[in-house]
């Protein structure tokens, strides 16, 4: 997270560091990502970024977080849009995710990010929503979830699904970026495992 001095800071000069950041995010993975380029672009001492935050993988996920909360927001919506079916819900957000990067200048950002999809990546563009069972994000999606269409028996059982869903989803949209797929065939793969999901892998 980011230190004081940089919640210090006007907005504009905050924005103007994460500009920079998803400009050099952009260009390149966080693994190949240079602070002397983003310091550069931002027109401050290196020194000074150092004030705002511990490291490049700190400003990272911070940035990384700005896009997450906007998807949870967005998530949450969906549900309320449809009556707590999840599953519908979660396909929404799906299609919408692969629309807004299509359509922003955010979509390098994001294709790298895809492509270097790791634990720490997805934990954080899920917002912690499905790795904690008393996470305030995880709570917030639960109560809105109609469960009585679900075989869930209890909320741990119900956490899973909720992960197991969120976490494919972020796995097709990686494939895109991995094998170059179109957004209707994303669309369909998931909806195709959705169902699997539905129906159960075990035959009666």
């Amino acid at each position: 997270m980011p230190r004081q001095t940089f919640y210090n800071l006007p907005t504009e000069k905050q924005e103007v560091l994460i500009e920079a950041g998803e400009k050099e995010f952009s260009r390149v993975p966080l693994f190949e990502a240079s602070i002397a380029n983003i310091v550069k672009e931002a027109g401050i001492p290196r020194g000074s970024f150092y004030q705002y935050f511990h490291d490049k993988e700190d400003f990272y996920f911070y940035i990384l977080n700005q896009y997450a909360d906007e998807k949870r927001k967005r998530f949450i919506r969906l549900l309320e849009k449809h009556d707590g079916n999840i599953f519908y819900a979660v396909s929404d957000l799906c299609e919408d995710l692969l629309i807004r990067i299509d359509m922003t200048n955010d979509k390098q950002f994001f294709k790298n990010m895809f492509l270097h999809l790791d634990f720490e990546t997805e934990r954080a563009f899920l917002s912690d929503m499905n790795y904690s069972l008393l996470s305030e994000q995880y709570k917030e999606v639960r109560d809105l979830v109609d469960t009585t269409m679900l075989n869930a028996e209890n909320d741990e059982e119900l956490f899973h699904m909720i992960q197991m869903l969120l976490s494919m989803m972020l796995g097709n949209i990686a494939r895109k970026y991995a094998v170059d797929i179109p957004n209707e065939k994303v669309l369909h793969n998931f909806t195709t495992q959705i169902n699997l999901m539905k129906k159960g892998f075990k035959a009666n």
